[in-house]
């Protein structure tokens, strides 16, 4: 089977926490906090109570289909999403990690995605910054089949073979470089960095051109459950240190 490990975790990269703005202004956030008010529930929460219900237990096709349907038809939620989940499928598919770590576990979604896609015997590690969103992404996992454990540091993880990066986009850059240093990374690891366009990553994309550390490259897509909105994924080979 493929272990799944979920874990709360605070320390990923002090962000400015105090720095993050939200605007009252966007008549979606007031809709949404009003909803939160009205149910007592976060969107994540009112996603899970629909996959709940109308999801197929234990098949994570049916959950993330099921994901898709409220994220498209309901409320906005930012998963990766059908269209450019194909373009991590596929690198997973090809390269057969046997340990990958995921920044940004949100709801689950994404979880599910690559755990479906890794061989036997392969390891997830997901590390989500809220607790609330990491308890429902707990259950999601067991939702789907797969199994759930504790990220604890007797692991003695020695390399990484792909990092799926969807948590802050302000944390990009310095996580990639905690990574670094933590020696993790070895020749031919793989990154994939979400919504490097669209809300954005300028400094991580701009040290990824400079470092030369990396072969990498840019997938082209559209934001998750839009029409309009032009996003893109970075893909990163790490060729170690020159």
């Amino acid at each position: 089977c493929v272990c799944v490990c979920v874990c709360v975790c605070v320390c990923v990269c002090v962000c400015r926490l105090f720095s993050i703005k939200t605007s009252f202004k966007n008549p979606c956030i007031l809709i949404r906090i009003w909803k939160d008010c009205v149910t007592g529930l976060s969107r994540e929460e009112r996603a899970f109570q629909y996959v709940l219900t109308h999801a197929t237990p234990g098949d994570p096709d049916s959950i993330l289909d099921t994901f898709d349907v409220w994220c498209s038809k309901v409320e906005f939620i930012s998963n990766i999403g059908p269209k450019k989940g194909k373009i991590l499928d596929r690198l997973l598919m090809e390269h057969s990690p046997l340990t990958v770590l995921e920044l940004g576990a949100h709801c689950g979604y994404s979880t599910v995605r690559i755990a479906r896609s890794l061989p036997l015997g392969a390891r997830l590690y997901s590390i989500e910054m809220d607790q609330r969103n990491a308890a429902i992404a707990e259950k999601v996992i067991r939702l789907a089949g797969f199994d759930d454990d504790t990220l604890r540091s007797d692991y003695n993880l020695e390399r990484l073979d792909f990092v799926f990066m969807d948590h802050w986009k302000k944390c990009y850059l310095p996580d990639l470089q905690m990574l670094e240093g933590s020696g993790l990374l070895g020749k031919g690891s793989i990154i994939l960095a979400d919504n490097v366009l669209f809300p954005g990553a300028p400094k991580f994309l701009r040290y990824i051109r400079k470092s030369g550390l990396y072969e990498w490259k840019i997938h082209r897509a559209m934001l998750e459950y839009s029409k309009g909105i032009r996003d893109g994924m970075a893909e990163l080979v790490y060729q170690g240190i020159k």
